[in-house]
């Protein structure tokens, strides 16, 4: 069996239709798009125009509300930093514990600002009670950021819900969308979203570009100055092949992610329901709210690096590529699973290229090695 990639949430393979439309625009298209004076830089600018409407068409933006950036993590510090730099005086900022470390980061940084920021907790299934927000919320809040799905467990929050909150109390809404966007539906109007989060490596565009959405009205402090490109919010020449992969990653998305999405959703409960065969496994996070392509799942009586080690022509992870580490995780902690549970987590991303007979693949070797493992470990006899 060649190897097997079940780690779409980290990165996801190039779409080949997205690479056939960037490559002219490394060779015989290479035009900068800020150059105004010849056809080459037009030919450029009209290219990133072309992949702005795409990428706002499949979150229901306006075109001009999208600044290109170079990923997730740079669009979540324009959103929060730049908000927060323009609060003239010191405010309140909310946020869950299971965010992404791109918004956690950033927000450790805002109380040297002089503002405060409330980290709410998730409950056990992973989502934000949407009460609890509220009384979260005081006169001088002036940001909430919570992420449409999360990376890790695949659980999707109450958007809409957060989203009208926030409309209703003045306050603006983040969301970091990389992990949902083509994935499932995500509208920034029907969701009252003022800044949305993207990254084209996550719906099988190219590494290193992403956009925020900024609806029409909402100010930001440019964190990166040098020019005043992207109407003032992000100077830097524009990275002129990977929007136009974005766009293309973004118009298939929307044709095809909602096939797309039943197929993977039976994937994945394929490989659930064989998974359970094995005894003392748990599944983190929502079973009804989450995304098609995700299953987080934990096995008691097993080393999780020990697991992942044995298991190498599996793509899979134990948490974030973005936190560097294996074992156990933030955000499953954050959901209140037994300690049993932790020390062994599996978070599974199924995508576009993956076959019922690689899940069914997968499933034996992971049960095998589990029962391998568990046979050596002292409390094997309490499962």
């Amino acid at each position: 069996m060649r190897p097997i990639y079940l780690d779409h949430h980290a990165t996801t393979p190039v779409d080949p239709r997205v690479l056939a439309s960037m490559l002219p625009y490394f060779t015989e298209k290479p035009g900068n798009a800020a150059s105004s004076t010849h056809s080459f830089g037009w030919e450029a600018s009209s290219a990133v125009e072309q992949g702005r409407a795409q990428i706002a068409g499949l979150i229901g933006a306006y075109p001009g509300d999208m600044v290109f950036t170079s990923g997730a993590t740079e669009s979540n510090n324009l959103a929060l930093l730049g908000a927060a730099d323009l609060h003239a005086v010191p405010g309140h900022i909310i946020t869950m514990s299971t965010e992404h470390k791109a918004v956690l980061d950033p927000l450790a940084h805002l109380p040297r600002r002089g503002h405060t920021v409330t980290v709410l907790p998730p409950q056990p299934d992973g989502r934000l009670d949407v009460d609890l927000l509220r009384t979260a919320i005081r006169p001088e809040t002036f940001l909430i950021s919570v992420m449409f799905a999360n990376n890790e467990i695949g659980v999707i929050q109450p958007v809409s819900e957060i989203g009208a909150i926030c409309r209703e109390r003045g306050v603006l809404f983040h969301c970091d969308a990389a992990q949902a966007a083509g994935k499932v539906a995500v509208d920034v109007q029907s969701c009252f979203i003022d800044l949305l989060s993207l990254s084209a490596h996550k719906m099988y565009g190219p590494k290193g570009v992403g956009a925020l959405y900024v609806r029409r009205g909402v100010k930001l402090e440019e964190q990166i100055h040098g020019g005043g490109h992207e109407h003032g919010l992000r100077s830097g020449t524009l990275n002129v092949p990977g929007i136009v992969g974005f766009g293309a990653a973004c118009s298939i998305a929307g044709q095809e992610m909602g096939g797309e999405g039943l197929r993977l959703a039976k994937l994945r409960d394929r490989l659930w329901a064989r998974l359970q065969t094995a005894g003392g496994v748990r599944l983190n996070g929502s079973r009804d709210h989450r995304l098609p392509g995700n299953l987080n799942v934990s096995f008691a009586g097993v080393d999780g690096d020990a697991l992942l080690t044995a298991i190498p022509e599996i793509a899979v992870s134990a948490a974030s590529a973005c936190s560097g580490a294996s074992g156990s995780s933030y955000v499953v902690e954050a959901l209140g699973v037994p300690v049993e549970f932790r020390n062994c987590i599996v978070r599974f991303g199924i995508g576009r290229g993956n076959t019922e007979e690689e899940i069914d693949y997968a499933a034996e070797r992971l049960l095998a090695t589990v029962a391998e493992l568990r046979a050596l470990s002292p409390v094997a006899s309490l499962l």
